[in-house]
C-alpha cells in the first residue's frame, strides 16, 4: 500500500464516505454538492471544451492541444446514477485525452431519481449515436466508472441486439454490473470497502430501477448478453463490494468466447484509478492511455 492511498484512506474516513453510502435511503442532495457540471481549462489541463445538449444529456467535447481528431473517447462517468460528473471524473479523462493525444466526450447524463434507468439509458444510446455520426465507430473508445462502466455495458448490449455498428472497445473502471447486490461474498467485502456500502449503493439504484427488477439487465449489465461484445479491460479492486459479481461477469464474456483483460487493484478501493494522489492510478492511468494507443495504432 502506497503512502498515498493511506492518505487518501485518512480523507475518505474524515469525510465520513462509508458513513455516507451506509444510509438508506442515501442522501442524493448531498452528493450532489460535489458536482461540476461545467468546467475550466484549469481543470481540463488545457483542453479546449465545448458543451451541447444530446436527448437531456450535458455532452462536453474535450480536446487537447495535440489531439488525433479521429479518435473519440466516449466516457460516462460514475456515481450511483444520482449525481456526478465531479471534480475527479473531469481530471481523470483530461489526463487520458491528453496523454492518448485524443478528444473525449464526457456524458453528464440524465439522473435519478428524477429520472429512471430507461430514460438514462435511452439518452446515452441517442448520444452514441450522434457520436457515431461524426466518427467512425471502430475508432471510439468507451471508458466508464462505477455506474458509467455499467452504462458502456448495457449501451454496447443495445447496439448488439438492434445490429448497429460497435464501439472499437470498452475500458470499464470497477463497474457495479449488478445492481441487485445479492451475491452472498459481497458482506465480507463490505467490512474492508472503505467508501461503499450495501445499503447505501443499492438505495441508489431502487431510485434509478423505477418499476424495473434490480436484476433487469437494462440495469444489470451481467444477465445480458455477451455473444460477439467488443474486447473489454476491467479494472477490479479487491476492497470493492462490487468485484464478486465482477468475476461473474469475467465468467460471462470468457463463455461468449470474448477479450477481456482484468487489470486487478490489490488492496485497493473502487474507482482507485480516478482517485487522487495515489500512485497506483497514476499508473493505471498510464495503463489506460497505452489500450488507447495500441488500439488506435492497430486499426
Amino acid at each position: 500500500m502506497s503512502i498515498g492511498y493511506s492518505l487518501v484512506k485518512l480523507v475518505l474516513r474524515l469525510k465520513g464516505e462509508k458513513k455516507s453510502w451506509s444510509q438508506t435511503p442515501i442522501d442524493y442532495r448531498k452528493k450532489r454538492k460535489q458536482d461540476v457540471h461545467t468546467p475550466n481549462t484549469k481543470l481540463l489541463l488545457g483542453s479546449t471544451f465545448e458543451t451541447k445538449e444530446i436527448c437531456n444529456s450535458r455532452v462536453t467535447s474535450i480536446v487537447p492541444r495535440e489531439a488525433n481528431t479521429d479518435v473519440l473517447l466516449l466516457y460516462c462517468h460514475g456515481g450511483a446514477f444520482v449525481y456526478g460528473p465531479t471534480r475527479e471524473n473531469w481530471i481523470a479523462i483530461a489526463k487520458i485525452a491528453k496523454q492518448a493525444h485524443s478528444s473525449a466526450w464526457m456524458v453528464d447524463y440524465p439522473k435519478a431519481p428524477e429520472n429512471t434507468i430507461k430514460t438514462i439509458t435511452e439518452s446515452v444510446y441517442q448520444v452514441y449515436l450522434e457520436a457515431a455520426k461524426a466518427y467512425d465507430p471502430s475508432r471510439i473508445i468507451l471508458i466508464g466508472d462505477s455506474v458509467g462502466g455499467n452504462l458502456i455495458m448495457t449501451l454496447t448490449q443495445r447496439l448488439l441486439k438492434e445490429e448497429y455498428k460497435l464501439p472499437n472497445r470498452l475500458i470499464a473502471i470497477t463497474p457495479i454490473v449488478d445492481a441487485s447486490l445479492t451475491n452472498p461474498k459481497i458482506k465480507e467485502i463490505d467490512l474492508i470497502d472503505p467508501i461503499l456500502s450495501v445499503k447505501g449503493v443499492k438505495s441508489a439504484k431502487k431510485m434509478c430501477a423505477g418499476q424495473s427488477s434490480l436484476k433487469d439487465r437494462m440495469i444489470s449489465p451481467v444477465y445480458g448478453g455477451f455473444d460477439n461484445f467488443p474486447p473489454v479491460h476491467l479494472f477490479t479492486a479487491t476492497n470493492d463490494i462490487c468485484s464478486p459479481d465482477q468475476e461473474i461477469l469475467i465468467d460471462k464474456i470468457k463463455e461468449a468466447q470474448g477479450l477481456i483483460e482484468v487489470i486487478k487493484g490489490k488492496g485497493m478501493p473502487h474507482i482507485w484509478p480516478i482517485l487522487p494522489i495515489l500512485s497506483e492510478a497514476k499508473i493505471a492511468i498510464n495503463k489506460i492511455v497505452s489500450i488507447i494507443n495500441s488500439a488506435i495504432n492497430n486499426e
